[in-house]
């Protein structure tokens, strides 16, 4: 069987497996649980009517929402294909200058591939898992003053799951701040814990950009949906350089749709939280695993030295369970995995299947 790079490979799997996808348990991708909202379903199904027309190339409506969502202007909201198509766009944004990039390690790959594939040098700062991937400012201090023309950091970290604090985020806000230094905060999977967001402290000024995900929570990720939240001279830059209608009508409805569902976010908020901390405490039980606090919908688990991660995949795989090998992760090697959280049930059968194999 052929490991992926990234989560979420379940048609490819499917196919190697000779099985429908509905057949696998994917928790190699953190997607809620919960599947689509059914108001967001609805408003997809009554959008498919104006899909003979070109979509709204500018998102207005969808950024106009967002910006009662977060509480920020219009004009500070650039919408992509996903927050990846933003993330390929960031290397454009900045052309000129030494093109050095730092990277927050371990972390989600499409940061590198898209700084290399614009030309781009970029270095790493390694965080240890001994004293659970806490982010040394001393050193980050260092590695800026040689010269860094942009900074990616992960919040929640993927795969990590560790959530740095807002005054830890405005500390390395003042460090890119003071070496001129461009700052992107992904937050993906901060919908899962909003107040610790930074995105009034970076988009309050034009030297940094925050990145988030409409497809982890909302579990849209097929419709392909994100945005940028930044000071409205950063997002035009960013709208300029945007391919047209990269963002389809259908995903645009499906934004709108989404933030206008407080129940659903409710629903999940409780779900997710009570499920992560049941996870949490059955692995943590087991003999030689350790868990790492999360704040989002995935645990980073470490497995004993008599079980790599290849192994456990393999074994899972003929279950029919998928899991995120993190082996391919920078800083980490074969014996770290990424678990989703997923629905009580689901969760129960995967537990069951990794106590079989430990215990």
């Amino acid at each position: 069987m052929k490991l992926f790079d990234h989560g979420g490979r379940v048609f490819a799997v499917a196919r190697q497996l000779g099985v429908s996808p509905e057949e696998i348990l994917d928790f190699s991708a953190s997607i809620n649980p919960l599947g689509i909202s059914v108001k967001v379903r609805d408003a997809v199904q009554n959008a498919l009517v104006q899909a003979v027309h070109y979509p709204d190339s500018e998102a207005t409506a969808l950024r106009q929402a967002l910006a009662l969502h977060h509480g920020l202007a219009t004009e500070q909201f650039c919408v992509g294909n996903g927050s990846t198509e933003l993330i390929y766009l960031l290397p454009r944004l900045l052309e000129g200058g030494r093109k050095r990039a730092l990277l927050i390690v371990p972390t989600f790959s499409e940061y590198g591939y898209a700084l290399q594939q614009a030309g781009w040098e970029v270095e790493q700062l390694v965080l240890s898992d001994d004293d659970g991937f806490v982010l040394p400012l001393a050193a980050l201090a260092e590695r800026l003053r040689s010269g860094c023309d942009i900074l990616f950091l992960c919040n929640p970290g993927n795969p990590t799951g560790r959530l740095y604090q807002r005054d830890e985020v405005a500390a390395v806000a003042d460090l890119c701040r003071e070496e001129g230094t461009f700052l992107v905060v992904d937050e993906a999977f901060m919908d899962f814990c909003e107040d610790e967001s930074a995105k009034h402290l970076v988009a309050a000024g034009d030297a940094g950009v925050v990145l988030r995900s409409m497809t982890k929570f909302w579990a849209l990720p097929g419709l392909r949906l994100g945005y940028a939240m930044a000071s409205a001279a950063v997002t035009a830059r960013l709208a300029a350089i945007r391919p047209p209608w990269s963002v389809n009508h259908l995903a645009q409805a499906a934004g709108l749709a989404a933030l206008a569902d407080h129940d659903y976010h409710r629903r999940t908020l409780s779900m997710t939280g009570s499920a992560r901390t049941s996870m949490a405490e059955r692995l943590a039980a087991l003999p030689g695993v350790r868990v790492f606090p999360a704040a989002a919908n995935y645990l980073l688990v470490k497995l004993p030295g008599n079980l790599p991660t290849p192994i456990l995949q393999e074994r899972l795989l003929g279950q029919r369970m998928l899991i995120r090998d993190c082996s391919s992760f920078q800083g980490l090697g074969e014996r770290f995995v990424r678990l989703a959280v997923r629905g009580v049930r689901e969760n129960d059968l995967l537990l069951a299947a990794i106590e079989k194999e430990i215990v």
